[in-house]
């Protein structure tokens, strides 16, 4: 099922897509002689297997019912991120095996970092840049979004913790992120008196700027329940600056995969139902490409960028320059 979070009729919905229309999922609910009702994505998808065996009745309702509910054309709704407001969006770093050839040193584990929801807007919603942000460039990831509340989850029920994926473009801002650099040297008790401590040298940047300013996350345009997507390893991804191919890779080619990067994360974090992992950039240039897409650098050449996964739709964005 291919759900979205949209507004039509000035009314914010959510709601799943039929033979190329929207329909509101409580409007269908209601029409099948359903009891729930949901105000977002995130309320269904805390609602678990109940809010599934609901969303999948007023889907079938529709299927069979085509004239009782009236759809709305994608042309004619205004797209917000699938789930609007998560608690989290952890971003994973350099999961690429074409990585692997720029690492001068790395650690044997995923990393991750935070993203903030109010980096997130819709399918064609603007991407706002300013001069001082320097260079900013796309980076198309395939989006997990969590089912329920999950810590130290093994790899092999990984999967269980999944309702579905979307598309997330990690904007990056290359120029801020050389701003917020520190060489430096940290303190850390040394190894055989925990009493003194001993100078190491570092290099440290942080994120909040670089890839969490606003507007740096459009995810969407749906979220695909994970029954449709057999294998969330066997997708091809591709990225385009205007008309452009900039990137043309395979989801095959992460470092590692959904169940190990869930694994990972719930050492540390407890996820929650409507969280998001961004399972980190595709970013093999295509054959006939010119460029790669770290020179997409929509500050100074604009817009749109967009991001396309097999089974997943297409995301698109203009940019706004302020």
């Amino acid at each position: 099922m291919r759900l979205a979070s949209y507004r039509h009729g000035d009314v914010d919905r959510i709601g799943f897509e039929v033979d190329g229309l929207l329909y509101d999922l409580n409007v269908a609910l209601q029409a099948a002689a359903r009891p729930e009702r949901y105000a977002s994505m995130m309320a269904l998808i805390e609602d678990g297997e109940r809010g599934r065996a609901e969303a999948e009745s007023a889907y079938r309702f529709v299927l069979a019912n085509l004239n009782a509910v009236k759809g709305a054309p994608l042309s004619e709704v205004r797209w917000h991120p699938p789930v609007r407001k998560p608690y989290k969006i952890c971003g994973i770093a350099l999961n690429n095996s074409a990585s692997d050839a720029r690492k001068i040193s790395a650690p044997n584990h995923p990393m991750f970092f935070l993203k903030p929801a109010s980096c997130l807007v819709g399918h064609g919603e603007p991407i706002v840049v300013r001069d001082y942000y320097g260079s900013v460039h796309p980076e198309p990831e395939l989006a997990v979004i969590i089912a329920k509340e999950c810590k130290d989850v093994a790899v092999e029920d990984a999967l269980d913790c999944v309702y579905g994926y979307s598309i997330l473009n990690d904007m990056t801002g290359n120029a801020m992120r050389a701003e917020d650099m520190v060489h430096y040297y940290a303190l850390y008790p040394t190894k055989d008196d925990p009493n003194v401590v001993e100078k190491r040298e570092q290099h440290l940047s942080y994120a909040a700027r670089y890839k969490g300013s606003d507007t740096f996350g459009p995810m969407g345009p749906w979220l695909v329940t994970k029954d449709d997507v057999p294998d969330p390893h066997a997708l091809e991804v591709r990225a385009w600056h205007k008309d452009e191919v900039i990137a043309e890779d395979s989801t095959a080619y992460y470092t590692y995969g959904v169940p190990q990067i869930i694994a990972w994360v719930t050492r540390f974090h407890t996820l929650w139902p409507g969280d998001v992992i961004s399972m980190g950039t595709a970013f093999r240039p295509s054959a006939s490409a010119k460029r790669s897409l770290h020179t997409a650098n929509i500050t100074a050449r604009g817009g749109p960028v967009s991001v396309e996964i097999s089974g997943l739709g297409r995301l698109e964005n203009p940019v706004v320059k302020k």
